[in-house]
């Protein structure tokens, strides 16, 4: 049984997966109906978002310095939990990017990575869901699998608006700001895809 006080990091994986999904929707929502009057205040809604896994991160930290035994070795909880930090962190630097950069309106190629990143997110959480079980789970593997294939369409996806965007945009403004979004909006599915990877590397060397 276990100890009233014991932290489940677990847990906290899946509640931090959680939380990154909720913002990946928010991301996606804000852009959708992207209304320039009130997106600062879907970025402010974002910016809690990532200061709630701030100090979730900071609680399982500090829990697991003092953590006898904990289920798997403490430098992957503590990386895994970084990089999942990390993608909160992206996903507030890419709402902030386009608010800093007073961008008007949102390109088709925005709609299409934010699609990719709710998805990813998404299959992310799935994949946590599994993690407690690794040892015994039928679907983690897939939702590696899935992580990591949407990740290769952000990078082709990527690659396709940038060229498109040096050869087609002719104001120096439009090209610095989308290039500068773009790189955002990937680094989310890079950091989900590095997430992924951590778990896998967990499992190879727990099985």
């Amino acid at each position: 049984m276990a100890k009233k006080n014991e932290f489940n990091y677990f847990d906290y994986f899946c509640e931090t997966a959680d939380r990154i999904c909720g913002a990946s929707k928010l991301l996606n929502e804000s852009i959708k109906s992207f209304d320039q009057q009130t997106f600062k205040q879907k970025m402010d809604e974002m910016h809690v978002l990532e200061n709630e896994a701030d100090s979730a991160k900071h609680e399982m930290t500090k829990r697991l310095m003092h953590e006898f035994l904990p289920p798997i070795e403490r430098e992957d909880i503590i990386e895994l939990g970084t990089k999942l930090d990390d993608i909160m962190d992206t996903l507030d630097d890419a709402m902030r990017c386009m608010y800093l950069y007073n961008v008007k309106e949102i390109r088709t190629g925005a709609l299409r990575f934010c699609d990719l990143i709710e998805k990813c997110a998404t299959a992310l959480k799935e994949t946590m869901a599994e993690f407690r079980s690794f040892k015994s789970s039928k679907l983690i593997k897939e939702k590696l699998v899935e992580v990591n294939t949407l990740e290769s369409e952000g990078d082709a996806l990527h690659s396709e608006l940038t060229r498109d965007l040096f050869v087609n945009e002719l104001d120096t403004r439009n090209l610095i700001i989308w290039t500068n979004v773009y790189e955002d909006l990937e680094r989310c599915l890079d950091d989900c895809e590095d997430a992924a990877d951590i778990i896998e590397s967990v499992i190879m060397k727990n099985t």
